[in-house]
């Protein structure tokens, strides 16, 4: 099954009209001070205290399959759109049916060379948020 992938325009849609349910893989840390009204947090890589390095989350599979049985309608964010594919191709390879990966995530992508917006993010496209800080809406 191939990996499908939607701006965050028609994620927003999704979830608000097609009972998709969003799931957030950044670390805690990140979820916490902001994320996609209605998100779940389920991090693909925690931070490391003692290094500050990311690290794999042992946990994560075996939370995600307790939490959304393998026929839930999944969308999968992250801040820029990287490690939400990662997240995504596992649960595909693991069963998953209906997993769309976000791209642009929360905080959108940009190329490093040119700083140019290669996905628009959820925060840039003023759709709803919840946490600690409010949105930059311009």
């Amino acid at each position: 099954m191939s990996l499908k992938n939607v701006d965050v325009q028609t994620a927003y849609r999704l979830q608000s009209d097609d009972g998709y349910i969003y799931v957030d893989v950044r670390s805690v840390p990140e979820y916490e001070s902001g994320h996609p009204k209605g998100a779940d947090n389920v991090p693909l890589l925690h931070l490391d205290a003692a290094t500050r390095q990311m690290r794999p989350n042992p946990d994560f599979l075996s939370v995600m399959q307790d939490k959304y049985p393998r026929a839930t309608k999944l969308l999968i964010g992250c801040q820029m759109g990287g490690r939400s594919t990662q997240a995504s191709q596992l649960l595909l390879s693991t069963g998953y049916e209906d997993v769309t990966n976000v791209q642009g995530g929360f905080g959108g992508a940009r190329d490093s060379r040119t700083g140019q917006v290669i996905a628009e993010g959820w925060v840039d496209a003023g759709l709803p948020v919840e946490g600690e800080e409010s949105p930059k809406n311009g």
